[in-house]
């Protein structure tokens, strides 16, 4: 019996072979790799997705970060509060640019900023710049009090959407909610391209422009040999957008595809006492399908689980503020990030890509089961 697969993203090309295949003819033909129609096209595609005025393709979802921040004037001196639990280049992005990540723990019913206590910092701390929100797993968390506090300080609200494409939450759509919004296209997102990508998004005409010439190595204008800043070289690839494009053709049934695999999970382990089942509002994003699994059984579930050939994973299992390369280059409250350190010790992602099959989710649900039963 063939394994199920945590993701196959020769199947996510299968499914949109026809059309990928005629998007990447047509930027082969005309040779446009950088930048060029098909990323303009790309751009108002997601700016009209995410309801924002301006949508700026990138290099990567951590360039996205980095460049949002630096388009801010984000540098050495200020904080920038952000969640100890989400992949490294949140917290990676803050310190690149000099900035110092000031961790707040997380909410443990949706893992993500624990709002409040990020509101009431943004208030108490004189050196906080910028608020970094990771909207994760998908999920879009109110961040009411967050933004009342920030516009109160004047402070900048950078949303990192990278796994919340299309998703949205009380405040309104990821990437529009904040003064600047960040994604990524890395192939293993719901919307993910032929290697890396990203884009930020945003009302703000003037941070647009801005972004725009620090993804050209800070020219001013854009693309022209007058160099006004120190920016990158992150420019999103024509190739990339033209798949992009194309999946985002279908983008809304993938979707549904994977709240059917979430419903069923859902429904198959109600009655599992040992697992917290996530929750999951109107809006949210599905990038993974995260169970807490209680009483120190995650690991031997993860065992038990590759040991039938069943795809699983864990993110993440060590939080920012335990990463060797931030020591020294982070703020860590006195009261320390309990629920960061839970989450780490009790999540795990299922599969719930779009083409994974009834079967193959069968296979998934019994395998959970039968470790109950044992």
């Amino acid at each position: 019996m063939q394994p199920v697969p945590f993701v196959d993203l020769r199947r996510g090309y299968l499914a949109h072979r026809e059309a990928i295949d005629r998007a990447v003819a047509r930027v082969l033909e005309t040779q446009s790799f950088v930048l060029g129609p098909a990323v303009e096209r790309l751009e108002r595609e997601i700016a009209a997705l995410v309801g924002c005025e301006h949508a700026v393709g990138v290099g990567s979802g951590t360039d996205a970060l980095v460049l949002a921040l630096l388009a801010l004037g984000i540098g050495p001196g200020d904080e920038v509060l952000t969640t100890p639990w989400s992949f490294f280049a949140t917290a990676s992005a803050i310190a690149r640019t000099g900035a110092t990540p000031v961790f707040v723990d997380i909410d443990p019913a949706t893992f993500c900023l624990d709002v409040e206590r990020a509101a009431q910092l943004v208030r108490a701390r004189a050196r906080v710049r910028a608020v970094l929100p990771v909207h994760l797993y998908g999920r879009v968390p109110d961040l009411g009090p967050l933004l009342e506090a920030a516009r109160e300080r004047g402070v900048a609200v950078v949303e990192d959407a990278a796994q919340a494409i299309g998703a949205s939450g009380p405040p309104g759509r990821a990437g529009a909610i904040g003064t600047l919004g960040c994604f990524s296209f890395y192939p293993t997102k719901n919307l993910g391209g032929a290697g890396d990508g990203g884009m930020v998004t945003t009302n703000d005409d003037a941070l647009a422009e801005r972004l725009r010439s620090l993804r050209w190595h800070g020219t001013e204008p854009p693309r022209s040999y007058h160099h006004t800043a120190l920016g990158l070289c992150s420019r999103l690839g024509g190739l990339s957008a033209a798949v992009l494009s194309a999946k985002l053709e279908r983008f809304e049934s993938a979707q549904a595809a994977r709240r059917a695999h979430v419903e069923a999970y859902r429904e198959a382990f109600a009655d599992l006492r040992w697992l917290v089942l996530p929750e999951l509002p109107e809006g949210h994003g599905l990038h993974q399908f995260t169970l807490r699994v209680l009483e120190g059984r995650r690991d031997a579930l993860r065992e038990h689980l590759q040991a039938r050939g069943i795809g699983c994973a864990v993110f993440y299992p060590l939080p920012l503020h335990r990463q060797p390369a931030l020591a020294g280059r982070c703020v860590v409250p006195e009261s320390g990030l309990a629920e960061a350190e839970r989450a780490a010790g009790e999540v795990l992602q299922l599969p719930i890509f779009p083409e994974l099959t009834a079967d193959e989710r069968g296979r998934v649900i019994d395998a959970v089961r039968a470790f109950d039963a044992g």
